[in-house]
């Protein structure tokens, strides 16, 4: 099993990135996936969620209106729209699946938002 995300990096406040998470080893179509995050001496957070079907999302209410949660089942990939970016979302990001009591995790990409 992998989740292998990317597309993180640095960018200035009110700037834009698109985080992608490559799946595979299970069947990604079953899976809820997730976005958490954890910023600098904060605990772990859930950023964004997409139900299996991608019907249904969820945001913190922190990015709502900023960000935004997808998948494509035909290529194993959920992604995470990220605009209007402010310094309080850098962090390191990790791609979540859950589907049951089966969970993965991936290794996490780091955005940086600084002038």
């Amino acid at each position: 099993v992998q989740l292998v995300e990317s597309g993180g990096g640095w960018v200035q406040p009110g700037g834009s990135l698109r985080l992608s998470c490559a799946a595979s080893g299970f069947t990604f179509s079953w899976y809820t996936m997730n976005w958490y995050r954890r910023a600098p001496g904060k605990e772990r957070e859930l950023v964004a969620s997409i139900a299996s079907t991608g019907r249904n999302t969820n945001y913190v209410d922190s990015v709502k209106g900023r960000f935004s949660i997808s998948r494509d089942n035909a290529k194993n990939t959920v992604y995470l729209q990220m605009n209007s970016l402010k310094p309080e979302d850098t962090g390191v990001y990790y791609c979540h699946a859950e589907w049951k009591t089966i969970t993965y995790w991936g290794q996490g990409t780091q955005v940086t938002v600084s002038s």
